[in-house]
């Protein structure tokens, strides 16, 4: 069966994996402060009427060795895909950047300001060092938002809906889908983003969650884990690039991917919102009241991909 096939691949991903170092670290740090939860796309620190927003993301080195100028935009790009899936917009960023010498770094800084640029987030400070052994990205990330999405309120009997700008390229042989600097236009991209502070906004929708190196069905894993319920995805109902094999699709990290709950009745709203803007959306699956993630097959069996009552990825999950 199909499903078979790809929950066996898809628990291979690198990208996953690595999501299971965050139980590690939570495990040593302990709970956040009240109001604050763990496993978020961002830390939500409430602040008078709304909430500021704060992530970091860090690149691995192959990759910013293969592609430096590309990572440097990627700083940029990846944390306001953060504050976007938490139904927040940008403030400002800062950088950590370790290299050899200036000539490395400086393609690095040349893709971290033409995003910078692009998406209007100015870049404020950070920390430099030209003498390293390696190199090194790490970016943060300030947001604001008045109403938040979560990985913690999916509700069962909600609907998951996929959003995906298709219009973009791979970096072969990396899994990196780019829609961002493949002909887009600046004013797309931050009137691409801030639609999901729009939706949050119009109350349309209380979960989101931003497609990650884990994956689409590794990033489902992530919501259904924090928000304490079972889903069921259909992988051929996933808004696909034409010509990319659906083994290849869902093990990519896209430059534009959200994962987006909403009801019934408020998920035609949301897929109308995305169409408006050239993004395909569509509804995926189901959310439902179990603690697997199964993937549905043509037939209509399906294959449990993760059960969370087993094995918990992030370890995040509210007790």
């Amino acid at each position: 069966m199909l499903a078979q096939s790809l929950a066996q691949s898809l628990r291979n991903l690198r990208g996953l994996a690595h999501k299971t170092d965050i139980a590690t670290v939570a495990r040593h740090l302990g709970t956040a402060p009240e109001g604050i939860r763990l496993g978020d796309d961002c830390a939500a620190i409430p602040d008078g009427d709304g909430y500021l927003l704060l992530a970091i993301e860090g690149f691995v080195p192959d990759f910013l060795k293969a592609e430096p100028w590309f990572a440097g935009w990627c700083g940029v790009m990846v944390n306001a895909s953060d504050i976007a899936a938490m139904g927040g917009r940008p403030i400002a960023v800062v950088d950590a950047l370790w290299s050899a010498d200036s000539a490395e770094s400086e393609p690095v800084l040349a893709g971290l300001k033409a995003a910078a640029d692009a998406y209007r987030i100015p870049v404020v400070g950070g920390h430099t060092n030209a003498r390293a052994s390696s190199a090194q990205l790490a970016v943060a990330i300030l947001g604001r938002a008045t109403n938040l999405l979560t990985s913690f309120d999916a509700q069962p009997n909600e609907v998951l809906l996929a959003a995906i700008d298709l219009r973009g390229a791979y970096h072969d042989p990396m899994p990196y889908w780019d829609a961002a600097t493949r002909g887009a236009s600046a004013e797309r991209l931050r009137g691409d983003l801030d639609l999901l502070a729009q939706i949050a906004e119009a109350g349309l929708s209380k979960a989101a969650k931003d497609i990650s190196m884990a994956g689409l069905v590794g990033t489902a894993l992530m919501l259904a884990e924090c928000s304490r319920i079972g889903m069921v995805i259909d992988p051929s109902a996933v808004p696909r690039p034409e010509g990319v094999p659906l083994e290849r699709w869902l093990s990519s990290f896209p430059s534009f991917g959200f994962l987006i709950t909403a009801t019934p009745d408020n998920a035609p709203a949301v897929i109308a919102a995305f169409a408006e803007r050239g993004i395909a959306c569509a509804e995926i699956g189901q959310c439902t009241t179990g603690t697997t993630l199964d993937l549905l097959n043509a037939d209509g069996t399906t294959e449990t991909f993760w059960d969370l009552a087993e094995a918990p990825l992030i370890g995040c999950a509210p007790a």
